[in-house]
C-alpha cells in the first residue's frame, strides 16, 4: 500500500462546516427565536463558525452581536451531523445552554444588528411552524436535555442514542 506524502494527505482531508447556536428559554418551555432578515425561517441566536474559532466562542460571539447578551454559556446539550444538500457541504451544528430568559429580558433587548428583525419566546410546540424541520427537531432534543442535564448526538435533528 503506497502512502501519500503528509501535505497531500492533509490535503485530501474533508472539509466540514460549524455552527454553533445557544438556547434561551424560560419557564414554560419557550425558546428563543431570531427572525434574520437574510432568509426566510427564524432560527436560534448563532451561526458560522470563524477560521479557527471553537464552538463555544462562536455561540458567545453570536449571542453578543445579535442579541447584545454577554453571559456565560451552559454546557453543550447538542451535538448534530447536518448531511450535505445541493447547496452546501455536511456539517456539524452545536447547541449550547444559554440559561433562562423571561420575556421582560426579551421585550428589553435593542436589536441594532441589521441581519436581526425580531425576536419572540416561542412554545416549543409551535416552533416547527417558523424554523427549518431539522432545527426543529435539534431544539426539542436540545429542551429535553436542558431538563435532564444530557447532551445528545443527533443525525439531521434526530437523536441517535
Amino acid at each position: 500500500m503506497d502512502l501519500l506524502p503528509f501535505d497531500e494527505y492533509v490535503r485530501s482531508l474533508n472539509r466540514k462546516r460549524m455552527s454553533a447556536g445557544v438556547l434561551l428559554r424560560d419557564d414554560d418551555r419557550s425558546v428563543l427565536l431570531i427572525q434574520p432578515s437574510y432568509k426566510p425561517h427564524w432560527d436560534i441566536p448563532g451561526g458560522a463558525a470563524d477560521a479557527e474559532e471553537a464552538p463555544w466562542t462562536t455561540a458567545a460571539r453570536e449571542l453578543h452581536e445579535e442579541l447584545g447578551i454577554v453571559r456565560a454559556l451552559g454546557p453543550p446539550l447538542v451535538i448534530d451531523h447536518i448531511p450535505s444538500d445541493p447547496r452546501m457541504p455536511e456539517g456539524i451544528a452545536f447547541i449550547f445552554d444559554g440559561g433562562p430568559i423571561e420575556q421582560a429580558d426579551v421585550d428589553a433587548l435593542n436589536l441594532t444588528d441589521p441581519e436581526i428583525l425580531s425576536v419572540d419566546l416561542v412554545p416549543i410546540e409551535q416552533v416547527a411552524t417558523k424554523v427549518k424541520p431539522s432545527l426543529a427537531r435539534r431544539l426539542s432534543v436540545a429542551v429535553s436535555m436542558a431538563a435532564t442535564g444530557g447532551l445528545a448526538l443527533c443525525e439531521d435533528g434526530e437523536h441517535t442514542a
